[in-house]
């Protein structure tokens, strides 16, 4: 099925194939394993990162994916009815988040192929993001390490950094396929700083 919709729509859905394990339970470490979060899942696709955020929160808070592709957001609500589905666009999260009754998220886990985007896209996308994301927040998503000299993902780092007062870079997964990356970013700056910069 990924492999499927990747041939649909390389642009939305960025790859062949579903993140692996390892990578899986890094991206997700930013949920807490205490209290009642909110966590936000952008582009969850068919739920390598929703299982492990489920596991993560154990029954604890809230889980809401946000998917673009109707297909894969119809499986996901069938696969896990405890997670709240919604079909739409992560450029419009605060917009969804207030039609759901919730105003900032604790946790962002992103699943969004960032190398596909344009730099508007993904400044787009970033402001949406930190515009969401509560003070004490957490914001993840991942990279492919032979993707990370390319220029969509030299703009994603700059414009992180520009977005977010900590960025931490993981240590290469060279067991997933490919091998991959995790960015950790903490303290959204809102408003950002002029994104022209990191065009």
């Amino acid at each position: 099925m990924f492999l499927r919709e990747f041939l649909r729509a390389p642009f939305t859905v960025g790859a062949v194939a579903p993140s692996g394990g390892p990578l899986a339970d890094l991206v997700t470490t930013a949920v807490p394993r205490e209290g009642s979060p909110l966590v936000v899942e952008l582009g969850p696709g068919t739920g390598a990162f929703t299982e492990i955020i489920q596991r993560r929160l154990a029954g604890r808070g809230h889980h809401l994916a946000i998917e673009v592709n109707e297909r894969f957001a119809e499986r996901l609500a069938a696969r896990y009815p405890q997670v709240e589905v919604a079909v739409a666009d992560a450029r419009a999260l605060s917009e969804t988040l207030a039609e759901r009754g919730h105003h900032q998220a604790d946790v962002i886990v992103s699943g969004l192929p960032w190398a596909a985007f344009t730099a508007e896209r993904q400044g787009d996308l970033l402001a949406a993001i930190t515009g969401a994301l509560a003070p004490h927040g957490a914001f993840t998503t991942f990279a492919y390490t032979h993707t990370r000299w390319a220029g969509p993902a030299r703009r994603l780092r700059r414009s992180l950094n520009l977005r977010f007062e900590e960025v931490v870079v993981s240590r290469t997964l060279w067991a997933n396929l490919p091998p991959a990356f995790v960015y950790f970013c903490r303290r959204p700056r809102v408003p950002a700083r002029p994104y022209a910069v990191a065009s």
